[in-house]
């Protein structure tokens, strides 16, 4: 593999990703390479001339030539609770060290409870490729915060994707206090946007401040007339209170201005949300940003009601590192 990414779940989430809290907290064996790379966000890497005291050095997670009956395994409590979709266990750089098959359970327990985990298969045992994504969709609508990888018998893994929609725990957003309503951990899910040719959309809802420019949403140098636009569906109905528009570490390509706009469409199909029967109106006219800054806005804010999708408009073109929708939810469950 020569380190080009596949994507193919779209709209989803890496729910085991280390920036978003995921932890592998057991590994069988790991003796050549640590079970934490597994979560690494970064693409594998492979350096030729690398040793360690074990021996050659992976950038992923290698178990000892088993001599044994038997088969190795990790567990991971993922960062965000959710209902998975699909796997992409990744074998780059593993060629004549990778597990020839592979499989995954699945289980909802309580970090602190001792109770025996009640694990379920999402993916049965199944071949891999060497220095491959190996992607598989997983058809389960359960609730899952840990997953446990199983190899046979033995070898290396470069990285562990565990796609899905993220599910929060409802009971903490309470009906009539203030909270981050587009929040990814809140359950906020961007749906589409026009450009994002230099950072990825769903940069712009992930937890925390941005790291480096890249970890925000820009778009192309805007050379014909329009301005770019990106849409996002909050965790439910609720009623906006103050907006955030960061643009950490964006200095010289920030946008000029934005405005913000509302609807009402809790029925709507994710894929139809771009019709021109939807009807958007406008909560924030158009305002002056500054860059490397969190913009605040609040009593410029207009009242629309209870909206359940936001689209954020940007004059004419440049980066946001992140969007903060606080609001009111109206309700406690979905």
């Amino acid at each position: 593999m020569n380190g080009n990414k596949i994507i193919v779940f779209n709209g989803l989430v890496d729910l085991a990703s280390e920036k978003f809290g995921g932890k592998a907290v057991e590994a069988s064996d790991d003796f050549f390479a640590p079970k934490e790379n597994l979560l690494k966000a970064e693409l594998p890497v492979f350096i030729p001339d690398k040793y360690t005291d074990n021996g050659k050095w992976m950038d992923g997670s290698e178990s000892k030539r088993k001599r044994i009956s038997g088969h190795d395994w990790c567990i991971i409590r993922l960062g965000l609770r959710g209902i998975i979709k699909g796997l992409d266990i990744d074998t780059s750089y593993f060629l004549g060290n990778h597990p020839p098959y592979a499989s995954a359970e699945a289980c909802y327990s309580d970090p602190d409870s001792s109770a025996e985990k009640e694990w379920k298969y999402i993916l049965n045992k199944s071949p891999l490729s060497p220095g491959s994504q190996n992607i598989f969709s997983v058809n389960d609508e359960n609730i899952y915060n840990t997953v446990r990888l199983n190899i046979y018998p033995d070898g290396g893994v470069a990285r562990f994707r565990v796609y899905g929609n993220v599910k929060p725990d409802s009971t903490e957003l309470k009906k009539g206090e203030l909270t981050d309503l587009a929040a990814l951990i809140n359950g906020g899910k961007v749906l589409v946007c026009n450009d994002m040719f230099f950072g990825s959309m769903d940069n712009l809802i992930a937890p925390g401040k941005s790291k480096v420019m890249g970890d925000g949403w820009e778009t192309r140098r805007k050379r014909i007339p329009g301005y770019d636009w990106i849409i996002v569906k909050l965790n439910g109905p609720g009623k906006v209170k103050k907006i955030i528009v960061d643009t950490n570490l964006f200095k010289g390509n920030y946008p000029d201005k934005c405005s913000i706009e509302g609807c009402y469409n809790p029925d709507i199909p994710d894929d139809e949300i771009t019709s021109p029967e939807v009807k958007w109106n406008e909560i924030l006219s158009k305002a002056s940003l500054k860059g490397d800054t969190e913009n605040i806005f609040e009593s410029e804010l207009s009242d629309t009601g209870s909206v359940t999708h936001i689209r954020l408009n940007i004059f004419p073109d440049g980066g946001v590192s992140r969007l903060r929708i606080f609001g009111t939810p109206d309700i406690t469950s979905k």
